[in-house]
């Protein structure tokens, strides 16, 4: 199973994947300034909430690593700028923030049992947030994996799948969580065609699952968003996965804009909709998905292309995400098993499962 790699630590610094040049370039940035690297998790050159929140773990990580403070009150003081200054750059994707509060109280543990020596304290404290972050990028590598063994389970052995957004390595670091699902069908030997939708404004369909997908050699059809309708309705599809960029506790799920008309459309032809997403995706603080922020990004994502202006002067909006609920919402998909309505009692199960 060949997958691409996103971001990975090197002595020299963390480096991404330029997730925006795909698939005309390949081309990798080194980042040494966890501000550039918070920089570059904002304007998209890495993006999908596992992905994000790796990101935002090698980031603390580098930050207290190159940090100049002299001493550990100095670096106390630091560390919530640091945090703050990962925890702007994108609201909607809970995993940033499950990164964050991993770091926090883990930057607490080695403060408070650090030795007294001051020099050796920081630089001890750097190394072991630095093999924190590399432990986070390891547990999304094998999450990954056993959320696809979960979800091959649901798929069909042969047929059409669709999916939505990128869902893939590229978004989570490992094999990717909707797309992982994919994945381990076809290792298995499932006879699978992906449909791929474009996913406008910023086309993570049509540059980047179709771009996985391809390199992999698994068949898709890629086609615009507004075809959707028509291919739940006649186009032989199976099973909708996608995945998630926050879970509500009640099982409301907020993914790339689109998701939920494709949910609505998939219920009204019978085709099952599946959720693929770790469990720290799901947001316990909130009952309903009526309280996840979705972010608002340029208009100009919209009206350009390329680049290139597509529409005339004129307003436009560009909700980067939206909420399905979870009535549509055929299973949630974790590294720890497969959750079913009621979705509050079946995710709390999992997440204090052994």
């Amino acid at each position: 199973m060949h997958t691409v790699e996103p971001i990975r630590w090197t002595p020299e610094g963390v480096v991404l994947l330029d997730q925006r040049r795909l698939p005309s370039e390949v081309i990798h940035h080194t980042y040494t300034d966890y501000r550039e690297l918070a920089k570059a998790i904002k304007d998209m050159v890495i993006r999908g909430a596992p992905a994000i929140g790796v990101a935002a773990a090698m980031g603390i990580a580098l930050a207290v690593q190159k940090s100049k403070a002299k001493s550990l009150d100095e670096l106390r003081a630091e560390f919530p700028i640091i945090c703050e200054t990962f925890a702007r750059t994108r609201p909607t994707a809970v995993d940033l923030f499950w990164a964050i509060e991993r770091f926090k109280l883990r930057f607490e543990e080695l403060a408070r049992s650090s030795s007294k020596n001051e020099a050796a304290a920081l630089a001890q404290i750097g190394t072991d947030l630095v093999n924190e972050a590399l432990k986070v990028h390891e547990e999304r590598r094998e999450g990954d994996k056993r959320i696809g063994r979960f979800g091959a389970e649901l798929l069909p052995k042969s047929g059409r799948v669709m999916t939505q957004c990128n869902a893939g390595a590229l978004a989570t670091a490992g094999i990717g969580t909707a797309l992982g699902v994919i994945r381990m069908a076809v290792e298995g030997g499932y006879r699978i065609e992906v449909i791929v939708p474009e996913t406008r404004p910023y086309l993570q369909g049509s540059r980047l699952t179709a771009w996985e997908l391809h390199q992999d050699r698994i068949p898709l059809t890629l086609i615009t968003d507004n075809m959707v309708g028509h291919f739940l309705k006649t186009g032989g599809v199976g099973a909708v996965v996608v995945g998630a960029d926050r879970i509500a506790r009640n099982g409301d799920t907020a993914n790339k804009i689109g998701t939920y008309g494709i949910a609505v459309i998939a219920r009204e032809n019978s085709v099952p909709f599946y959720v693929a997403a770790p469990l720290s995706t799901i947001d316990y603080s909130l009952s309903t998905g009526d309280q996840i922020p979705i972010e608002e990004r340029s208009e100009e994502e919209v009206t350009h292309l390329a680049g290139v202006r597509i529409a005339a002067d004129v307003r436009a909006a560009h909700p980067a995400f939206d909420v399905t609920p979870a009535r549509y919402i055929t299973a949630i998909i974790t590294e720890r098993g497969v959750a079913r309505p009621p979705f509050e009692a079946s995710l709390n199960k999992l997440a204090i499962a052994i």
